[in-house]
């Protein structure tokens, strides 16, 4: 079972690499372009990442909006159809 810190860390990663790629998650939902349960999907898809630390140091080197998200993120193939709306 994963602790609710481990879940709030990557809800937070999750969302700066968003906001980085140039994506409002929040917009999504509201437009309907993603439900609020693929967020939850995406975010517990993260936390399954093995490069976390890497994620943050990436995030805080990177100031967006960036073209591609690192080769590790779980997310990268979401944020990439999120950026067609």
């Amino acid at each position: 079972m994963l602790h609710p810190d481990q879940i709030k860390r990557h809800a937070v990663l999750m969302d700066k690499m968003a906001e980085t790629r140039g994506i409002d998650m929040e917009e999504q939902v509201l437009r309907g372009n993603i439900s609020s349960a693929e967020v939850a999907e995406s975010v517990l898809s993260c936390t399954n990442c093995t490069n976390p630390g890497d994620c943050a140091n990436w995030l805080a080197e990177n100031r967006g909006p960036v073209a591609e998200t690192p080769s590790y993120c779980r997310n990268a193939t979401l944020f990439d159809d999120l950026l067609k709306f």
